[in-house]
């Protein structure tokens, strides 16, 4: 599956690329890999966080396109009190139905794209030399690659995936491990990560891996003034 960006939206991220030093990274990571508190180590060090599941919310808020669109689609059952549409109720619809779940996909993925676009205009237009990361759980499955400078990924061994998941969902570890196995091996995806950071350990050995992966990029971004994202 390829995610989807317009022409007139990619022609405008183009743009950013060519008119600026922005550096882009695509960050992933399995379901309960720690995406998120990585986001916050690097946020905090000075990089711009663009979270797609962030993103995946907004452009489905009640009078969104894409609102419209899955509503006209599913039906209004799939909505809530306050007409926001309840993610578990369509979660359930789409996850056994392979046809269902790509109408989905057609009418919010193309609105993630716009979303994201314009996320990285606004910080190139803040600075110019802005470290960009693209939080993507879906990264490599969606073949997002192209998008960025580098991929980095938040790796951690399946079962500490799967203790993780059962921990912050409060599910059973047949449903973790159901989840898990919709989504690429986490050890599978390591062969498309240009830096790896392990989330592994504890709290303040995140950190120092985030540290280090942080210089890493400041080094990076030192030769990458003739490189095209996707290239290389």
């Amino acid at each position: 599956m390829i995610f989807p960006i317009s022409t007139e939206a990619r022609k405008r991220y183009d743009a950013v690329r060519a008119g600026s030093s922005v550096l882009l990274i695509g960050l992933t990571g399995g379901i309960a890999s720690g995406k998120s508190t990585v986001a916050g180590f690097m946020r905090e060090l000075g990089c711009v966080i663009i979270d797609f599941d962030i993103l995946a919310r907004q452009v489905v808020r009640p009078g969104e396109k894409a609102w419209g669109m899955i509503v006209e689609y599913f039906g209004e059952e799939i909505l809530l009190e306050n007409r926001e549409i309840d993610r578990k109720k369509i979660s359930a619809i789409v996850f056994p139905d392979a046809e269902k779940r790509k109408a989905l996909e057609g009418f919010t993925h193309p609105a993630i794209g716009e979303a994201y676009v314009n996320e990285v205009e606004k910080a190139a237009a803040g600075d110019k030399n802005a470290i960009i990361l693209g939080v993507v759980p879906l990264l490599i499955e969606c073949s997002m690659q192209a998008l960025f400078h580098a991929i980095a990924l938040v790796y951690i061994p399946r079962e500490e995936q799967i203790d993780r998941l059962i921990s912050r969902d409060g599910i059973t570890r047949n449903a973790a491990i159901n989840i898990i196995n919709a989504q690429m091996p986490i050890d599978e995806k390591i062969r498309y990560a240009d830096f790896v950071i392990d989330n592994y350990g504890t709290i303040e050995e995140t950190r120092k891996h985030v540290e280090g992966f942080r210089k890493k990029l400041t080094d990076m971004k030192k030769s990458i003034s003739n490189y095209t994202p996707g290239q290389g």
